[in-house]
């Protein structure tokens, strides 16, 4: 076994002939995490909603509660228990600077399960977060650690594994660490899509050109030269990975574009940054995936992408014909494994490109008329303002600003202003800024939330007043509108009579609802005492009875709190006893005579 004790957190190694170089890794330091062999449901680098997703997904035969075993020598060194995200998750520092993450568990082992309960008992809280010194949860290679589950953001039984480099906390791509995960399936290409780089990519559709596969490979489906009017182009491209014994589309693991032999981008997945995941909506066609598309992966590299996803880019990958000859265009994709699929035809222009032309002269304007990468931006109007920072946007976008006038609705405070809409990626965080126009009295200033919404999708946030302004953040366009909420949530609880019988119940349940769609907290006591009711999928509250509720008549009490601050208080009297299944009666039939 060929062990390194030094790590790079390095992205990419390439070199300028397009040769790719993986950064070496501990083959064989690992095991597999399961006791089952290793079936993925996805890979690392797969393209997620507003991530990259930066682990392993384990089959874990559609089943929970198998075994999970620590991956390595090591110590427990963090503990999470979370609504959606991970769920409930273990991290392992291991002696050779690395960590594994093991997340959607249901049970840790006896030890820790009973470690983390005494914390939560300690705490008052179902979600916690944990550390832990080398001494306390010491684990050995194979060590049992946890049975698989399906918690948090999980929408199904699989194991969610990462390899961590513990000083930078990068993710590593735990496929170059040498799992045994046979695999000669080369990567799909199934679309390709030409961009006109002379403007912004913003409302752009992709311009789709058809494809076809041969034994040599892919190329163009009606001929191998495709001609365009443009001059300044860029691709994207729909891929996706296999591996054998599986027709699961995961993610690939590089990609680089060459024209006339030259190489012009490339991109590797050996590791990304939690920091930096953000940047997929970069990375892809967002506003076409939005809109119910597939996801195209851009070549080449925005305005505002921050320099995580491409590297050995000439041009940023754009592409400009300054001449009416063939241009050969060569797209190779790659696995883990090295398997590879290529791309080949080639490009002319009947309308060379010129160079840059002169930017027209301006006339000043009063507002800003465009969203920029790299220049903050203020928007002000006499009751609505907007403060957008720079590098917030990954290309060009013209501000487009509408103030309704519709009359308020009774707990409205301000106009609804719409500001864009969300189908441009936003990927920093701007401030939204209102004038009340109805007066608030100073007892219910602190009730004023602002909602961001576009179609059905909400999103709601505390406001904070600034001298008699109100204001709030958001990362995404839409509508913006202030209101006032003294509207507390509703709780209840299914049953009838003063006393309700759960004898036959191994859990209760309560979905708190409110007119804003945000429960901030929620308390529940029993006999007067805090207990523990778990949220893992961040609306449904649960308790699984327990040696804490032994069989008797007892008082809940359950407590839930809005953003505003608005409480509602619950009591119910609820009464266990040892369940009874109901007799069948045996009706007798009549002989007959």
């Amino acid at each position: 076994m060929r062990f390194f004790t030094v790590f790079t957190s390095l992205v990419f190694l390439l070199n300028f002939t397009g040769f790719t170089q993986k950064v070496q890794y501990p083959q064989g330091y690992f095991r597999n995490p399961m006791g089952i062999p290793m079936e993925l449901t996805a890979n690392f680098g797969e393209l997620r909603t507003h991530h990259w997703h930066m682990g392993l997904d384990i089959r874990t035969q559609a089943k929970e509660n198998l075994p999970v075993y620590a991956a390595a020598s090591g110590y427990i060194a963090a503990i999470g228990v979370r609504p959606l995200s991970f769920g409930r998750f273990i991290i392992i520092q291991h002696p050779n600077g690395l960590s594994t993450l093991y997340a959607h568990l249901n049970d840790f082992a006896p030890a820790i399960e009973a470690y983390v309960t005494q914390k939560q008992y300690e705490q008052e809280s179902w979600a916690v977060e944990l550390k832990f010194t080398p001494d306390q949860f010491p684990v050995s290679k194979g060590t049992f650690i946890a049975y698989s589950g399906n918690t948090g953001g999980s929408a199904g039984p699989h194991l969610h594994f990462e390899i961590i480099d513990t000083k930078t906390d990068r993710r590593l791509n735990p496929l170059l660490f040498g799992f045994s995960l046979p695999d000669e399936v080369p990567p799909v290409i199934k679309g390709l899509a030409l961009y006109n780089r002379s403007r912004s990519v913003n409302g752009q559709s992709p311009r789709p050109v058809a494809l076809k596969k041969s034994k040599e490979g892919y190329t163009l489906l009606a001929g191998n030269t495709f001609i365009t009017d443009l001059n300044q182009i860029s691709f994207a491209l729909q891929t996706f990975d296999q591996v054998s014994g599986s027709t699961n589309p995961n993610g690939v693991y590089s990609a680089t574009l060459r024209v006339d032999g030259e190489t012009q981008l490339a991109f590797i997945l050996d590791s990304i940054d939690y920091e930096q995941t953000g940047y997929i909506n970069a990375h892809i066609d967002y506003r076409h995936k939005q809109q119910g598309g597939a996801y195209y992966q851009h070549l080449s590299a925005l305005p505002g992408e921050g320099g995580v996803a491409y590297h050995l880019i000439k041009n940023d990958g754009v592409i400009r014909l300054k001449d009416t000859l063939a241009h050969q265009i060569e797209i190779s994709v790659q696995d883990a494994n090295g398997n590879e699929s290529v791309l080949q035809f080639d490009i002319k222009t009947n309308n060379p490109w010129q160079g840059l032309a002169a930017n027209p002269a301006k006339l000043p304007t009063k507002e800003p008329t465009h969203f920029t990468p790299q220049t903050a931006v203020k928007l002000k109007k006499p009751d609505f303002e907007l403060d957008f920072p720079a590098m917030g946007l990954y290309d060009s976008l013209p501000i487009y600003y509408r103030r309704d006038l519709f009359p308020l609705l009774p707990n409205a405070i301000t106009a609804r202003h719409q500001v864009n809409d969300p189908s441009t990626p936003v990927h920093l965080d701007f401030e939204v800024r209102f004038k009340p126009e109805k007066k608030i009295a100073p007892e219910l200033k602190n009730k004023v939330v602002v909602q961001r919404s576009f179609g059905s999708v909400k999103k709601t946030k505390l406001a904070t007043w600034k001298g008699e302004w109100i204001s709030a953040k958001f990362d995404d366009f839409g509508y913006f509108q202030a209101f006032v909420d003294t509207v507390p949530p509703l709780v209840n609880l299914t049953g009838k009579g003063d006393t309700i019988n759960v004898s036959a119940l191994s859990r209760i349940s309560f979905t708190p609802t409110d007119n804003f769609g945000v429960i901030k907290s929620f308390r529940a006591e029993l006999n007067g005492q805090w207990v523990r009711f778990t949220n893992d999928k961040g609306r449904t509250w649960v308790y699984r009875f327990d040696e804490r509720c032994p069989y008797g008549t007892h008082q809940l009490q359950v407590t839930v709190e809005d953003l505003a601050g608005n409480q509602t208080t619950r009591s119910w009297w609820i009464k266990r006893s040892p369940y009874r299944p109901p007799v069948k009666k045996v009706i007798k039939k009549k002989r007959r005579k």
